[in-house]
């Protein structure tokens, strides 16, 4: 929508990707199993979503664009059938374009028999790789890395002796973030990437089928027992003769969990390596309140990752906290705006101030993040028209000044509003009468219980790995630019 010639873009970052999968030791209705713990992860991605079933050896699917409600009403589940493995995934495309061929999980025929992928990350080196494949003679169906880390599986399956093997051997090769779940024909196989860029956990169902998931929450939607979350680097392999670890790539690299995910991505009642979302958005408003005290009457929060941390700014500031915004969650993702009156009311729609909550007072407002800014400076105006005094702003991270290449879509650092003007200056830009920021220092204090590092090189504190030349979107247009020369 626009406001003042300005284009307001999506109201958020997009999500990354969400990954499930069950392995039974009996045939069963795992297909609904997998519906559930889809729709406790669509917070992950809104894009699209799929789900294999798999039957003794055969491997019936359903993947499509859309919402998991919309895609899998009860009749398209039922003819998914019963299996004893269940790979699901929920979709935001950060490295291949969002059409229906990009769906997860993916589909692979290779000489062993089928295979079941769905991914939750990027790979840095994606583009050689692919390369190096499509020179061998491979041929790609899609724009997605995940069609490499596949290709580069079934190409290790060739010298290998199992699966499990050839994933060990892939690990080698591709770099970058990847939270896997594949099936085999009689596996199901949870894998990690050496510096843990994204989580995964591994639980039980009552009746000890096995479970992994990006987030605990998909565990609780199914009534699975969270048992622990799986190391950076670890491949855990689930089948007939058990559960078993291996655990050559763990240690290799130093852990650099995304600290995004505490911040915004995951849910709330999500537990990540250990600690709750939940409480490190409450420590980030409260380190917020410490170092960017101000005079204020209420303190509010942008719907949903904001409130936490608005919460905790309350808090630890003494400044009482009140519900400023109403959400309207049932705005779906087809939601369309044909004219321009409709555009400036879009926001309106989805984020509408409480006036008498509002009114006359000096405002805290907390959101998790400002990119672009023109957002935010919607949001602070939403505010000034319900009749706030003065809207003090703060954010639940440090300022964004590097693109993300790790499955998180910050964009390049150009188009950043923090890469190139002072917070003083954004503050004016949003209309905000003051503005302040998590420290870096501070991001990185959020939690307790989760061991080893963080990821915080889209704040400027450093890339733990090789990035591509050519920017953020290299693979991607490569991609483009080769498909356009083929077809010319």
């Amino acid at each position: 929508m626009e406001n003042k010639g300005i284009t307001i873009p999506a109201r958020h970052l997009h999500e990354e990707c969400g990954v499930f999968g069950i392995y039974c030791r009996e045939a069963q209705d795992v297909a609904s199993l997998a519906y559930y713990a889809l729709y406790a992860l669509q917070h992950r991605g809104q894009e699209s979503c799929g789900i294999v079933v798999n039957d003794d050896g055969v491997l019936t699917s359903y993947r499509d664009v859309g919402l998991v409600s919309e895609v899998f009403p009860a009749s398209r589940l039922a003819e998914l059938g019963t299996g004893n493995i269940a790979v699901g995934h929920v979709r935001y495309g950060t490295t291949g374009s969002d059409n229906k061929r990009n769906v997860q999980p993916i589909l692979v025929n290779h000489y062993k028999g089928r295979m079941a992928l769905a991914h939750n990350g990027n790979l840095t080196n994606a583009q050689e790789l692919r390369a190096e494949l499509e020179s061998k003679g491979s041929i790609f169906q899609t724009t997605s890395d995940t069609e490499v880390i596949a290709y580069i599986i079934v190409q290790e399956r060739l010298t290998h002796g199992s699966i499990e093997e050839a994933v060990e051997a892939a690990m080698d090769r591709i770099g970058g973030a990847y939270s896997l779940v594949l099936s085999s024909p009689t596996k199901l196989i949870a894998v990690r990437d050496p510096r843990g860029f994204r989580p995964l956990c591994m639980g039980r169902m009552k009746d000890g089928s096995v479970v992994f998931a990006s987030e605990s929450c998909a565990l609780d939607a199914i009534g699975a027992k969270f048992e622990r979350d799986i190391q950076p680097g670890e491949i855990v392999v689930a089948d007939k003769s058990g559960v078993r670890s291996i655990t050559s790539h763990c240690g290799k690299e130093e852990k650099r969990l995304c600290v995004f995910e505490f911040i915004y991505f995951a849910r709330p009642d999500s537990v990540i390596d250990g600690s709750s979302v939940q409480t490190a958005r409450q420590r980030a408003g409260a380190f917020l309140a410490l170092d960017h005290p101000v005079q204020a009457d209420i303190v509010i929060g942008v719907p949903d990752s904001g409130l936490d941390a608005a919460l905790g700014y309350a808090r630890q500031s003494g400044i009482p906290y009140g519900m400023g915004f109403i959400k309207n969650k049932y705005i779906g993702r087809t939601f369309i705006s044909p004219t321009q009156a409709m555009r400036e009311s879009e926001v309106n729609i989805k984020l509408n101030p409480i006036r008498s909550v509002v009114e006359g007072k000096r405002v805290v407002l907390v959101d998790d993040s400002i990119v672009r800014g023109t957002t935010s400076r919607r949001i602070v105006k939403l505010l000034r028209d319900a009749g706030a005094k003065e809207v003090h702003m703060r954010i639940s991270a440090p300022p964004f000044v590097d693109a993300c290449y790790y499955g998180t879509d910050i964009d390049d650092r150009k188009k950043l509003i923090a890469s190139s003007h002072s917070v003083e200056e954004i503050a004016a830009l949003i209309g905000a009468d003051t503005l302040g920021y998590l420290s870096l220092s501070d991001v990185v204090k959020l939690t307790d219980q989760t061991r080893g590092g963080f990821c915080t090189a889209c704040f400027g504190g450093g890339y733990p790995t090789d990035i591509p030349d050519g920017g953020k979107d290299r693979f991607e247009r490569k991609i483009s630019e080769s498909e356009e020369t083929a077809n010319a």
